[in-house]
């Protein structure tokens, strides 16, 4: 671990992650991390709430506007980026703030070798030319196979196929998938290309089973790369949601309409497989023309479609998908407009809340248990997490926010000890009060892979699948309550009896 220091912001949309980030540089100095998946995209500087320059307080932000909406970047790609921005700055003697609602990537740049391969699929590797012996599991999987598909692992796609234009290639990789590594297959849908491809490259790279790998970079207490102060700010969701809602408007009035309308374009020429037009403050060069424009920003706007059990990029544009039908009309009006408006509202709410539960379920068990294991060897926590309630705005965001992280940063900085993070307040006490909850990747693997749902299902040959920790969830949403309906009618059997709550993916071929 290194000892140089480094500090984290997260948190929902609407609670000042940014506000706080930009006030705490006049220690020592700092520079901003944007660590918000679309924020790393040039344009669309209003969908993805961009800060700004103006709100910056003259402190710069790395890692933002730094790629062109046609060029993918996946965590590990972004991880890598992270690190090295992150050593750039301490060379300057200066502290990196890490701020960002996307806290899958905030999770995995603390705690390393959690994730399978640092490798972008298709590109030449880092590794050294000696390749790893086979292993036992991966000879005998690869002996299993039947001609097709060898032939397929053999010749492996350069790029994931959208399971809209391509559904049999991404039906037959996910078939792979399943036939060599089941305990991997079963957490991925069989539309998520890009987490399949990329679990077949893992297999293939290492000559080991994906979760062979995951397993092997499991062991142990997980340790962070940096001296980590972390901050998590939290409002209460009866404060937050009028918040959010005058987000929204807001929003609007700065021209959201006018991005989501050349997200339409852009969808629809990579559709058409034309280039798409250019964005506003996007550099044009020769490059240009080496972009996949299905990849990046462009592949989350082609992504409105698919079913909400599962996780679609374009969560994280709420505003496209709401506005779709008003914008496609003929001849819109006022009450479809004010429906797409409440609609956003509500998405943008529900993308907050997935935020909480992120956090809670994921980043906070496993802060707690590497904090456990350090205490237990030298009485500090490892990864301080404090939870700031951000609930009231003005002189109380101040007093409850600024002025309390301005104090533990510069006892952070300067080494010396820290508050119980429960002590801070009441909403921190309940809120980093969490059960046990596993941290082991292949627990959590094995926990969340996904169970079919016949009713939901309308082709066999493309079931529907759901996230196993999002079941019950999806049992009460009203895509399934309509299904249930709808089946009970045509079929005329008791739902009780239709639904099938659990079935496993088999291995076996037919």
């Amino acid at each position: 671990m290194s000892s140089k220091p480094v500090i984290v912001i997260c948190g929902t949309t609407g609670v000042g992650k940014s506000k706080l980030g930009g006030s705490r540089h006049p220690y020592r100095g700092a520079k901003i991390i944007n660590a918000d998946s679309m924020q790393v995209y040039v344009g669309m500087d209003v969908i993805t709430n961009k800060v700004p320059f103006e709100e910056r307080c003259g402190v710069e932000h790395l890692l933002m506007d730094y790629k062109k909406p046609g060029e993918q970047l996946t965590g590990p790609e972004w991880i890598k980026d992270a690190m090295n921005a992150i050593e750039e700055v301490h060379n300057r003697d200066e502290v990196p703030i890490v701020v960002g609602g996307t806290s899958y990537w905030i999770q995995h740049l603390i705690f390393p070798e959690r994730m399978a391969s640092l490798e972008k699929p298709g590109e030449p590797t880092t590794k050294p030319p000696t390749r790893p012996p086979y292993s036992e599991s991966f000879v005998k999987a690869l002996a299993a196979l039947p001609p097709e598909m060898l032939s397929l692992f053999n010749n492996l796609p350069q790029q994931a196929p959208n399971a809209d234009d391509d559904p049999t290639m991404s039906h037959n990789l996910h078939d792979l998938l399943l036939a060599m590594d089941p305990l991997v297959a079963q957490r991925w849908h069989w539309r998520d290309g890009r987490k399949v491809l990329t679990s077949l490259r893992i297999i293939e790279e290492n000559r080991r089973l994906a979760s062979e790998v995951i397993k092997e970079q499991s062991r142990g207490i997980p340790k962070p790369r940096y001296r980590t102060l972390c901050f998590w700010l939290y409002a209460k969701p009866d404060a937050l949601k009028p918040r959010l809602d005058e987000r929204v408007d807001q929003m609007i009035e700065q021209g959201l309409l006018n991005e989501i309308r050349l997200l339409k374009a852009i969808a629809s020429a990579a559709t058409n497989e034309d280039k798409p037009p250019s964005l506003e403050n996007a550099t044009s060069s020769e490059s240009d023309t080496h972009f996949d424009y299905t990849l990046g920003i462009y592949q989350a706007i082609g992504d409105y479609c698919y079913p909400s059990s599962y996780n679609c990029a374009l969560t994280i544009f709420p505003g496209y998908k709401e506005f779709h039908q008003y914008l496609n009309s003929s001849s819109p009006g006022e009450s479809v407009f004010r429906e797409a408006v409440e609609q956003m509202k509500l998405g943008t709410r529900r993308y907050a809340k997935r935020q909480v539960a992120w956090l809670r379920n994921k980043l906070v068990p496993a802060v707690n248990a590497a904090n456990a294991h350090t205490k237990a060897e030298s009485g500090a926590p490892v990864v301080p997490m404090f939870l700031l309630d951000a609930t009231e705005l003005g002189d109380a965001w101040k007093t409850n926010v600024h002025d309390v992280a301005d104090k533990l940063t510069t006892k952070f900085l300067e080494e010396d000890s820290l508050p119980d993070p429960l002590t801070l307040s009441s909403t921190a006490l309940e809120m980093l009060t969490v059960r046990e909850k596993p941290t082991d990747p292949l627990e959590v693997l094995t926990a969340n892979q996904r169970r079919v749902c016949e009713i939901c299902t309308t082709d066999s040959a493309q079931p529907f699948l759901v996230d196993g920790g999002l079941w019950d969830t999806h049992l009460r949403s009203r895509n399934h309550r309509y299904m249930t309906g709808k089946g009970k009618k045509e079929r005329g059997r008791p739902p009780a009896e239709a639904h099938v709550a659990s079935i496993e993916l088999s291995t076996e071929t037919s």
